[in-house]
């Protein structure tokens, strides 16, 4: 694995859930979901009523998460794309997810998990700094800020 992509899991881990977006009836959509790091792949819990699985199984899909709501001063976004694929979680896996919300869009939760193995990750710094603009403009000058690896 690839430091950005490291970097981009590393990022990952630090919040609880994300969007997943692809296409079902080639009408494009984003949804809900939870997720956990396992093994370098990326595993997402979602409501099975939703249906969203069924478009995302077996398909590439892209899952973005970000800690915009954390209100502090460096906020990321993480974006992976990759093959998705249903799986059963380990009891470890369960473990690490949680207890899932009682209810969505009014209806008894039902979990469906997926596995996404990365193939692309893609990392978004946003810095909100003190320095004027035209300082903060030169320091940045030569730094990737938005990374792509496969």
């Amino acid at each position: 694995m690839s430091t950005d992509d490291l970097r981009a899991i590393e990022l990952l881990t630090r919040v609880r859930y994300g969007r997943v977006a692809t296409s079902m009836r080639a009408m494009p959509f984003v949804a809900p979901a939870r997720h956990i790091v396992a093994d370098d792949r990326v595993v997402l819990r979602m409501h099975r009523g939703m249906g969203y699985h069924q478009a995302c199984s077996g398909s590439v899909v892209a899952y973005g998460a970000d800690n915009f709501h954390s209100g502090g001063p460096d906020l990321w976004a993480v974006q992976f794309t990759g093959t998705a694929n249903m799986v059963r979680p380990t009891e470890d896996q369960l473990e690490l997810f949680g207890p899932g919300p009682h209810h969505v869009d009014g209806e008894p939760f039902e979990p469906v998990y997926m596995r996404l193995t990365p193939q692309f990750a893609t990392v978004h710094i946003l810095e909100y700094g003190t320095e004027p603009a035209a300082a903060a403009s030169e320091a940045a000058n030569g730094r990737r800020h938005n990374s792509h690896a496969a």
